[in-house]
Formats: structure tokens, C-alpha cells, sequence
């Protein structure tokens, strides 16, 4: 029986969501599987990967073909890595704490990678909002300058028709005074 490691579509429509699983190759996509072995969410950024690394790394040594994009998350998880330092370990390359060691230290870097690109996100994200604020403000003040000076505008025309009206009635209050 050929086995693959794919993806099933689970979610919604334009909000999909993964489950990894081991699955006989003739069956369908959303269809039988053997074991599930983790979860791949694409809608997150950085995209979530769950997975249980020993079961994987059983499936791969055992012949179970994954993917395309199996492959990947497979790869950016280590699980293929300690595949092949597993091999370079019964070549006898190497032996299993230093095939560990290696590993230890690509994870810790990969870690620190992804922990970087996320503190990254995080601050842009501040940036942006901080800009949208300081733009928001900066278009509020100008919209209450042009307020201020419409509202002084119009107290001015008040002022002068209140002038005119005065002059106008004092002047027609001292013609019959003056006879």
C-alpha cells in the first residue's frame, strides 16, 4: 500500500484550514486517512504549523511520500533534517549526540528566525498605526482650522450686518429728532 503525507481542506470558504495526515494514495482528498499527524493554518502571519515530529519522522522513514507542500512544512519543521542526519548517522558519518547537536542548533537558529520575523510584524503593524494616528490628527487640525476660520468668518459678517443695521437705524432715529 503506498502511503502519502497531504493536506485535507477543512474551514470555510476563503478562510481554509489544514489537517496533515497519512493517507493511502488512492483515497480521495477529504476523504479516508490512516493518521492524522498535525494542522497547517495558512492564515496566520506567520502561517501556524502544529505537528508531532516523532510521528512524521516515523512516517518518512518508513516510505510515506509527502507532498509538495507537505514537503515543505516538513522541511521547515526539521522533520526532513533528522531524517537525513539519521542516515549519516547508520552511514556511521557522525554519531546520534552529535546528529542531535546539529539539530539542536538549526532548530535554535530556525527559532530565532521566525521569533524575529514576528517581532517584526508586530512593530510595523505599531509603526502603521502610530502613522494612521498622527495622519488622523493631522487632518483633524486642519479640518478645525478651516471650521475656525469659516466660524470667524461668518461672526465677522454677523458683526458688519449688525453695524449696518445699527447705522441704518440711527441715522432714521435722528431725522425726526432733528425737526
Amino acid at each position: 500500500m503506498a502511503t502519502k503525507i497531504r493536506l485535507q481542506r477543512h474551514g470555510r470558504k476563503n478562510y481554509a484550514f489544514y489537517p496533515i495526515v497519512i493517507a493511502d494514495s488512492r483515497a480521495p482528498r477529504d476523504g479516508r486517512f490512516i493518521e492524522r499527524i498535525g494542522s497547517y493554518n495558512p492564515n496566520t502571519n506567520p502561517a501556524t504549523i502544529t505537528l508531532n515530529f516523532e510521528r512524521a519522522l516515523y512516517w518518512v522513514n518508513v516510505g510515506a511520500q509527502p507532498t509538495d507542500t507537505v514537503r515543505n512544512i516538513l522541511s521547515r519543521e526539521g522533520v526532513l533534517l533528522m531524517k537525513h542526519l539519521q542516515g549519516g548517522v547508520k552511514k556511521g558519518a557522525f554519531d546520534e549526540a552529535e546528529a542531535q547537536r546539529r539539530f539542536d542548533a538549526w532548530k535554535s537558529k530556525k527559532d530565532a528566525s521566525v521569533n524575529a520575523q514576528r517581532t517584526a510584524i508586530a512593530s510595523k503593524k505599531e509603526q502603521d498605526a502610530k502613522q494612521r494616528l498622527a495622519d488622523e490628527q493631522a487632518k483633524n487640525k486642519a479640518k478645525a482650522e478651516v471650521v475656525a476660520k469659516k466660524r470667524a468668518e461668518a461672526a465677522a459678517a454677523k458683526a458688519e450686518a449688525e453695524a449696518a443695521a445699527n447705522a441704518e437705524a440711527t441715522p432714521a432715529e435722528e431725522a425726526p429728532a432733528a425737526e
